[in-house]
């Protein structure tokens, strides 16, 4: 006969350096495994907890700035409160403004700063990142064209949110190709094709080097219109308070696999973290450790094992994700699944090894997209037919998405699993607008409108047939 040993839970005060969505799933998942003891929050903006991965909804007009808005905490939590210092040896952390607050554990979720340019002659005036609800306000009250630094994801769905605002946007990126760490080359001329019929003006291999009088000159001689110039030209992790107290930081603030960095007393989660060797910069990735370093500190024997990478584009009429590595879809071992239809701007490649997906650029196949993701994050072998995967028929997915596990993330914006979506239509909510008021579910990018219209459909047709066996 076994013995349950009772948990060793964290007793004592728990201080958190940042406000945004780590801190916030970290303080949440804290109170779902029952600790009781007091966590203080501190902001150092004054706007209270928000999505920043929602912001190209902001900035596109599809959402309103309130509706980006993170739920209250069980928490003291103080806005406008940036950290100054923190005291090791006292176990205090004070604020610019003087103020004072103990901890027993600290947590830093400061995460990261934008990398702006440096270009001759554009002032601050003309130059904003889109870091923040500050920014897109700004933004927003721009009038006249818009240039657009960087070809990555941000730089991609910013792009793409200005024009749904009735902008003329160039898009100047200096590499070659379009979100060159998540695609490959052809993935990436098709998304360049895909942007510049709907009306952005894509500048590859190009890069800004002066500013005058509402032109952006590029280094390959053309210029561009732009009354403003948005900056997505990468993030650094926010590492400097750490710096200061002598933590251990390489890139960002250096981790193990329970959160802690050198000091046993502190830890770090998000953009500022750096795990394994990595600062993804992904959402999904600092839920994970938020949701470890929750587990760890409430006695649980959790670790964080390092995330599945997937990157879902957020940007309107789009649909395009990225799973695992892009090396992968060159690799001369793997099974290569190809499949192109460039009359309809569709393109899928996926790289295999042992029947498991490492690697898959996805392009116009939403029906596919939740199921790939979810192979690749459970380390699933892939069915035999790959052609009815990708095209999403019900040889190789019957019933999609309610055939996934039901802790699949299919709202990956707001963190909304299939089991949130089953408990909220059972509890009445039964169409797609239904469901997204009750969980917020497809109310960011979109991206799972149709992800979530198959899992309401399909459960209707259960429904169905369930009275039909019973009569």
């Amino acid at each position: 006969m076994s013995t349950v040993l009772p948990l060793n839970r964290l007793a004592g005060r728990v201080v958190v350096v940042g406000n945004g969505p780590a801190a916030h799933r970290l303080v949440e998942r804290l109170r779902a495994l029952d600790h009781d003891g007091p966590i203080t929050v501190l902001g150092a903006e004054e706007q209270p907890a928000y999505n920043r991965v929602l912001l190209g909804s902001v900035l596109d007009g599809s959402l309103p700035g309130p509706a980006v808005s993170l739920p209250g905490l069980d928490a003291e939590v103080h806005l406008g409160c940036a950290v100054a210092d923190i005291d090791r040896a006292r176990r205090t952390v004070r604020c610019e403004d003087g103020r004072e607050f103990g901890y027993d554990v600290l947590v830093l979720a400061t995460g990261a700063r934008p990398l702006m340019p440096e270009i001759m002659g554009l002032g601050a005036d003309r130059l904003t990142a889109l870091r923040s609800l500050a920014d897109c306000a700004r933004i927003d009250a721009a009038t006249g064209p818009v240039a657009v630094l960087g070809g990555g994801v941000l730089g991609v769905e910013t792009a793409r949110s200005l024009l749904a605002r009735g902008h003329q946007v160039t898009l100047v990126h200096r590499e070659k190709r379009l979100m060159e760490r998540q695609l490959d080359e052809a993935g990436g001329a098709m998304l360049a094709e895909r942007l510049g019929k709907l009306g952005i003006d894509v500048r590859l291999g190009a890069k800004a080097t002066s500013y005058r009088a509402g032109t952006l000159h590029l280094g390959d001689g053309s210029d561009a219109a732009a009354e403003l110039v948005v900056a997505c030209t990468g993030a650094w992790p926010e590492v400097t308070l750490a710096q200061r107290a002598g933590v251990s930081v390489n890139r960002g603030v250096v981790v193990d696999d329970r959160l802690r960095t050198s000091d046993p007393h502190i830890h770090a989660i998000g953009d500022c973290a750096e795990h394994r060797g990595s600062t993804l910069g992904l959402v999904a990735s600092a839920w994970e450790q938020a949701d470890a370093l929750a587990a760890h500190l409430a006695g649980r024997d959790a670790v964080c094992s390092g995330s599945r990478v997937v990157t879902r584009l957020k940007a309107r009429g789009i649909d395009l994700v990225s799973i695992g590595s892009v090396r992968a879809l060159d690799s001369g071992d793997a099974e290569i699944v190809t499949l192109s239809d460039p009359a309809r701007g569709r393109y899928a490649k996926l790289a295999l090894h042992s029947g498991r997906i490492s690697g898959a650029v996805l392009l116009g196949f939403p029906a596919a997209i939740a199921a790939i993701s979810q192979l690749h994050d459970r380390d699933l072998p892939m069915p035999a037919d790959r052609l009815s995967l990708l095209l999403g028929t019900p040889t190789a997915v019957p019933g999609a998405p309610v055939e996934l596990p039901e802790d699949a993330v299919l709202c990956r914006c707001n963190n909304v699993t299939k089991k949130s979506l089953i408990t909220a239509w059972h509890g009445g909510a039964r169409s797609v607008a239904e469901l997204a008021r009750a969980t917020r579910a497809t109310t960011g990018c979109g991206g799972c409108v149709d992800d979530v219209g198959r899992l309401c459909s399909s459960l209707a047709d259960r429904i169905e047939s369930e009275r039909e066996g019973a009569a």
